[in-house]
């Protein structure tokens, strides 16, 4: 007999659970941040992950590799390093006989691993950079006009460290918008910060035991497209995005003057799928009004453009983006339905 849906979401739930305990056995504190980042490996987006150097971004991701039982491969990015190196080449390979000649073989790069560590994504140049947003896009790489599918589930984590300027590169706004999430990680407290030294300072620990498999992990994102949206919420998704563009009649006073540019279609997707992701990592199946308020923020944090003016203020996009959940709620159902059609 085949399971239920409500079984299915249950054994999201403990799934999820098992994830998180396995992780948290190394991560210490950053609960938050590893919630995040399972919305993004549930929902089949990529994250992004923010946070001052010696934070552990680069341990999250190997304890997640850890975890899971797929490939994982790691990028450290440099200036130096040219998008052949992320995606292979071809290589001329002699036979044993000088008649028969030779034929060229793909060498794969790092980018054909199913977990991806983008580690320092922001050192390499934009012409680097852009060698992953085939890859984030369309799940395929094309060398030398050949294009190689990559084997799911494909899920690249870069990490980016907000206070170095000098030798780095932003990312442009094509590729940021390929990043389903940016997670901020935050500096540890007292308690956490102690705890990290117990740890770290003594005997290593083993790694932690697989959790999920490779059929594990694409059943929860299959599930995770089936959970619903009820229509006021989806446009509920709608009015908050389309109400970060300054030109839009429902956008706030701040929007208008500190934002040159909202966040896009894709962006409303994005906000979606994560409402999918944390409900059926709680074991619902239906995507409600908080649950898109707890994505707002990850989502398009990094999908808002913010003019000079904004800049020069100071005003951060988390900032933008709480005056958006502020307004968008106290909006009239005529403007609502004005600014949603």
């Amino acid at each position: 007999m085949s399971e239920s849906f409500q079984d299915r979401l249950e054994g999201a739930r403990a799934a999820a659970s098992r994830l998180m305990q396995a992780i948290g056995g190394v991560i210490v504190g950053q609960h938050e941040v590893v919630e995040q980042v399972l919305w993004g490996l549930v929902a089949g987006g990529h994250v992004l992950l923010e946070g001052n150097p010696g934070l552990g971004k680069t341990l999250l991701v190997r304890t997640l590799a850890s975890c899971l039982e797929l490939r994982f491969s790691r990028i450290q990015f440099t200036p130096d390093l040219m998008p052949s190196d992320i995606t292979g080449t071809n290589v001329l390979v002699m036979g044993d006989a000088a008649a028969a000649g030779g034929r060229f073989e793909l060498h794969r790069g790092p980018i054909f691993g199913q977990v991806v560590l983008a580690d320092e994504i922001n050192r390499a140049t934009p012409k680097t950079q852009s060698a992953l947003l085939e890859a984030m896009q369309e799940h395929a790489v094309t060398i030398a006009g050949t294009r190689h599918p990559l084997e799911e589930p494909f899920f690249v984590l870069a990490t980016e460290n907000p206070i170095e300027m000098e030798g780095t590169y932003p990312l442009p706004e094509a590729q940021l918008d390929r990043f389903l999430l940016k997670v901020l990680v935050q500096s540890p407290g007292d308690e956490d910060f102690a705890q990290i030294l117990r740890q770290t300072t003594g005997a290593p620990a083993a790694p932690p035991p697989p959790v999920l498999g490779q059929h594990d992990v694409l059943a929860l994102r299959a599930l995770c497209r089936e959970v619903a949206v009820a229509e006021p919420v989806l446009r509920y998704a709608a009015r908050l995005v389309g109400a970060s563009d300054p030109g839009a009649a429902a956008a706030p006073e701040l929007v208008r003057r500190s934002v040159r540019f909202g966040a896009g279609v894709r962006g409303g997707q994005s906000l979606v799928l994560a409402g999918k992701a944390i409900a059926l990592l709680e074991g619902r199946a239906q995507v409600s009004f908080e649950d898109l308020k707890r994505a707002a923020a990850p989502v398009l944090r990094h999908r808002i453009l913010r003019s000079f003016e904004g800049e020069a203020d100071g005003v951060t996009t988390d900032k933008i983006v709480a005056e958006l959940l502020l307004r968008v709620e106290s909006l009239p159902q005529s403007v609502a339905r004005a600014a949603a059609s």
